[in-house]
């Protein structure tokens, strides 16, 4: 008994502890977080671009060079490029997804939408996009290819009549790693850059084939480096050199490796949204759950007795545990995530009311309270099980094939429901394990009773 009792109370302090973390993380709870320790200062909660606001940017995706076979698979880069890019400048969970064109949408355009939560400006978010570089490889261009002209703004025609190129596969797509390095005998500095296999394999025929000719690497649409092919490199290696300080090499280096986009992108839309629910009906939201909170609290209590007492310290427990896992996984909160949130504690009181449920009927057979709840515990597990099972395979399903609102709702309901299993089963058992009664008397049967029976 001593044990359980000593336990019981390692899960209080615990909680304790846990709800600490919770508040003191919080920034708007918290006004001196400034100056507290730096893990708390990095986990505060994080909102959704329906909460938070933030920036929303539409991309339309050039894929007139790809094959047509490899340009899902191209699109699908491009997301994991520009998702690595925003997520080096510190943007909370981007939602960076693919707009396929088609018949549904009435043309073959490839779209990207960019959601950044918490970037309500647009320029500096447009900025972390437009500095990620496309990088190509071209060679000459068959002799009797014709110049290129342009039109300018004041109506005059352009000859271009540098040599004209074209381009190839390789690009940076298959780009593995970007070094900075510095010539032995020069000392000017020098980008080195090593492909992939597939890389490796394109850059050897390019080379092998263009023995003698330039081969032209052009950064964001211009020629950086036109250097003359000596001879076929098979190792996947080559170098970028021009006219470059050592701080622009690296400034390079660095953003060839948060990786080069596979395909050119034009920026469509870019608009800032605000937070929909707006501030007001965030606190709105809150005050109204902490009431919905009280009044099922105050139910178990009025209904349950001891038992309900038992089961609301165990419920709030389960809150604050469920909170501090949102702050330190991270998950991005929504509105959606927020309902998963809610449903999850409904899942957590119903599985409190089988277990108190099931006591009673032992307890009207005439067992004792020390067995009644020791059956009651084990009786309502299996329906515990079953239906926490069947929520937890349909937050997987919606998880697996929803869309990021979904993917929220089906996250935060299925820890939750996790969670649920683990409090209604171990904390409130052994809670109700460290109360121990002298006999059988009058009040001890009324506080595990229920109801208006005594």
């Amino acid at each position: 008994m001593w044990k359980k009792r000593v336990l019981a109370l390692l899960i209080i302090i615990l909680g304790v502890g846990i709800s600490f973390f919770v508040f003191k993380s919080e920034p708007k709870l918290n006004k001196n977080i400034a100056n507290s320790n730096s893990f708390l200062k990095n986990h505060p909660f994080r909102l959704g671009l329906d909460l938070s606001g933030g920036s929303h940017l539409i991309y339309k995706a050039d894929t007139s060079a790809v094959p047509a076979g490899q340009v899902s698979d191209s699109m699908n880069a491009l997301r994991d490029v520009i998702e690595r890019r925003v997520n080096l400048f510190g943007v909370s969970e981007p939602v960076v997804q693919v707009q396929n064109g088609g018949l549904l949408s009435g043309n073959n355009e490839e779209k990207l939408i960019v959601d950044l939560p918490g970037i309500t400006d647009v320029e500096k978010a447009t900025a972390m996009i437009g500095q990620t570089p496309l990088l190509e490889f071209k060679i000459e261009a068959p002799a009797g290819t014709p110049k290129t002209a342009t039109v300018g703004k004041d109506g005059t025609v352009n000859i271009n009549a540098d040599p004209q190129f074209v381009s190839t596969e390789l690009t940076g797509r298959y780009l593995k790693k970007a070094t900075l390095e510095f010539d032995s005998t020069t000392r000017e500095p020098k980008v080195g850059l090593q492909f992939d296999a597939t890389g490796t394999k394109l850059f050897a025929e390019i080379t092998k084939s263009n023995i003698g000719k330039v081969v032209a690497i052009y950064l964001d649409g211009a020629p950086i480096s036109t250097p003359v092919v000596r001879e076929e490199i098979p190792d996947g290696t080559a170098q970028i050199s021009g006219s470059f300080t050592p701080i622009e090499a690296k400034q390079l280096v660095g953003r060839l490796n948060s990786g080069a986009l596979p395909v050119p992108i034009t920026l469509l839309s870019r608009q800032t949204i605000g937070a929909t629910l707006g501030t007001n009906a965030v606190h709105a939201g809150v005050k109204a759950a902490i009431i919905g909170f009280l009044v099922i609290a105050l139910f178990l209590i009025f209904w349950y007795r001891l038992p309900g007492v038992v089961a609301v310290l165990a419920l709030i427990i389960y809150i604050f545990i469920i909170l501090a896992l949102f702050k330190l996984l991270p998950v991005t909160l929504t509105a959606a995530g927020i309902a998963g949130f809610i449903i999850s504690i409904g899942i957590a009181v119903d599985a409190n009311v089988l277990i108190f449920e099931r006591v009673k009927e032992e307890l009207r057979s005439g067992r004792t309270i020390s067995d009644s709840v020791s059956r009651g515990f084990s009786r309502a597990w299996f329906s515990i099980r079953d239906s926490n099972i069947s929520s937890i395979i349909t937050a997987i399903i919606l998880f697996w094939l929803g869309t990021s609102l979904i993917k929220g709702f089906a996250l935060t309901l299925g820890m939750g429901v996790l969670v649920s299993m683990f409090s209604a089963i171990t904390i409130t058992r052994i809670f109700l394990y460290t109360i121990e009664f002298v006999g059988e008397g009058k009040v001890a049967r009324f506080l595990f009773s229920s109801g208006i029976s005594k």
